[in-house]
């Protein structure tokens, strides 16, 4: 008797549940949004210009001839700092920090070393190159990738 009661009670709780799954309301699924940001940077590992090629951008070459300070402000400017940094560039300190700055920022190689001994060869190429890059890299822009994905559970 206790096995017929047993099974009786097994086949009435699965019906009881089955019949709970069908005819209970449908719910509403929760979703999930998962969005991905990609930022691609465009760098070969080198400046894009070197450091005598001037006749590349003519324009930056004879805004530096004219008024240099005028050219390193609007360089500086278009980096994001503040455009009087050039303004106190005693011992080549900010022209240094700035060359690192854009290394790092455009994944360009080289050396604190290779920075101020640049900068001390041929300053106003330094400049120019410096205006350059930053000319070149907002020109080919940064492709910023955004994705979204909804996951029904």
């Amino acid at each position: 008797m206790t096995l017929s009661f047993a099974v009786k009670s097994l086949i009435s709780f699965i019906f009881l549940q089955t019949t709970a799954l069908y005819t209970s309301p449908p719910r509403k699924q929760a979703m999930a949004h998962t969005t991905v940001v990609t930022t691609q940077h465009v760098s070969s590992g080198t400046w894009t210009t070197g450091i005598c090629d001037c006749c590349s951008d003519m324009g930056t070459c004879c805004c530096a001839l004219w008024c240099f300070p005028c050219m390193q402000c609007q360089t500086v400017s278009q980096f994001g700092w503040c455009f009087c940094m050039p303004l106190l560039d005693c011992c080549l300190v900010v022209s240094c920090c700035l060359r690192q700055k854009m290394r790092e920022q455009y994944n360009i190689h080289g050396s604190c070393c290779d920075d101020f001994c640049t900068v001390c060869c041929c300053y106003p190429c330094a400049w120019c190159q410096m205006s350059r890059e930053i000319k070149t890299r907002a020109r080919s822009g940064t492709s910023t990738v955004v994705t979204q994905q909804i996951i029904h559970s």
